[in-house]
């Protein structure tokens, strides 16, 4: 019996199958026959949802960055998790460097892929600013911090760590624990808190990326 689904519905599988596929094969080896094979619909079916094996991981992107973002929205909001945890944690969630997660970055890194990598940071930046400046704020009210700017400092923290840490595996030992000394001194210095508050939560972050 042909089961009838409703374009939502059809629309989320393919995404599931594409990411299943993207991890297993890697996205340039996953082709839409491999899709279309896999969900056992009709060419068309597939090109009435998505024009292009981009256009799906566009879609893909979109999808994972707001299911992080709506994790970390949930962590932010805990007022029973401490500060520093609800911090790390809404670093944590932000990361999708595993799985699908992982082929997904390397391939919104490529040069042909710089206005979806660049889609994709506004977007962060846009929605993740504001619970981070939210923290920023709870902090500064219980003296944790010190920041006359908290929305800016957010910002230039995950700025900064994103370009920072950007391929960090690639970098030489001594180099990457300059990087993670240097960068938990600046967030300190940005956010007005003593020296070393951070230090544990900071490479906790780091340690998960």
């Amino acid at each position: 019996m042909r089961v009838v689904k409703s374009a939502e519905e059809r629309k989320s599988e393919i995404l599931d199958v594409a990411e299943q596929l993207f991890a297993e094969k890697g996205y340039d080896n996953a082709s839409t026959n491999d899709i279309i094979k896999e969900i056992g619909i009709a060419r068309g079916t597939l090109y009435h949802h998505f024009s292009s094996k981009e256009e799906i991981l566009d879609a893909i992107v979109d999808r994972m960055i707001n299911r992080s973002i709506a994790a970390a929205r949930t962590i932010v909001k805990d007022n029973k998790i401490p500060l520093l945890e609800r911090i790390a944690g809404a670093f944590l969630t932000l990361n999708i460097d595993s799985g699908a997660g992982a082929e997904v970055l390397e391939q919104i890194h490529k040069p042909q892929n710089a206005l979806l990598h660049q889609k994709s940071q506004e977007k962060l930046i846009r929605e993740v600013v504001p619970m981070i400046a939210e923290l920023i704020e709870e902090g500064n009210r219980c003296k944790m911090f010190h920041s006359k700017y908290p929305a800016e400092a957010a910002e230039m923290i995950i700025v900064y760590s994103n370009t920072a840490f950007d391929k960090m595996s690639e970098l030489p030992q001594e180099k990457m624990k300059d990087k993670i000394e240097a960068f938990i001194y600046h967030t300190e210095k940005i956010l007005g808190a003593k020296e070393k508050n951070l230090e544990a939560v900071i490479k906790k972050i780091i340690a998960k990326q």
